[in-house]
């Protein structure tokens, strides 16, 4: 009885809702195949002995295979498990690519040079990985031939088309024109200004924009 009151007071600081395996007393089985902290087969034991063999060695009893006849425990540190694989959790989306959206504002009046530096600016978020929203926003008399912002839109589409395929086609919803760009399969790769910096990719709270 003592031996399940000792493991009791160890198994409280953990989060019962973060355990995926059940260990020491929680284990309710009579008797375990048991595994040591090395890997070498112990044989079957009765639960209890494996669980005093445990507390012995100060170390946790893991169920690792519940559905074996009997079940496979182990002898393990399991808070040092879950940590350990915390880690391996927090480096692996640590390293995963975060795509953003990023915004670029024009306007119905913006000149062909500056149509030329704004796709550029694009092109470099493409080859990120990123995606791009043009926006064009109409205002008074503009909103009388929405067909000036849409051939801005489409004229950059067209600029773009050997790096970007359209996700989005030109739309319209009140004062704003917007389509959207995804990086085309062969121009997904970050550039080499990104890939050399050690700075892992990070999620934008809002998207980024640039006034026009």
């Amino acid at each position: 009885m003592c031996v399940y009151a000792g493991f009791a007071r160890r198994a409280a600081i953990r989060d019962q809702k973060e355990q995926k395996a059940r260990i020491n007393w929680r284990i309710r089985v009579p008797q375990v195949r048991l595994i040591d902290e090395q890997g070498e087969q112990v044989g079957v034991l009765g639960t209890p002995q494996a669980l005093q063999l445990a507390e012995e060695r100060g170390l946790d009893l893991v169920e690792v295979a519940p559905n074996a006849d009997p079940p496979v425990c182990r002898l393990m540190d399991y808070g040092k498990f879950r940590y350990d694989q915390a880690k391996k959790d927090r480096e692996a989306r640590k390293n995963q690519k975060v795509v953003e959206i990023k915004k670029i504002r024009l306007e119905p009046n913006t000149d062909d040079h500056d149509i030329e530096v704004k796709s550029n600016q694009a092109r470099r978020f493409l080859a990120d990985g990123n995606k791009v929203q043009f926006n064009v926003r109409l205002r008074g008399r503009q909103l009388a031939h929405p067909d000036i912002g849409f051939k801005i839109l489409d004229g950059l589409a067209e600029m773009l088309r050997d790096v970007a395929v359209t996700e989005q086609r030109p739309q319209q919803e009140g004062k704003m024109q917007s389509i959207l760009l995804s990086p085309a399969p062969k121009s997904s790769k970050r550039s080499e200004r990104v890939s050399q910096s050690s700075a892992p990719a990070r999620v934008a709270e809002q998207p980024e924009a640039i006034e026009g």
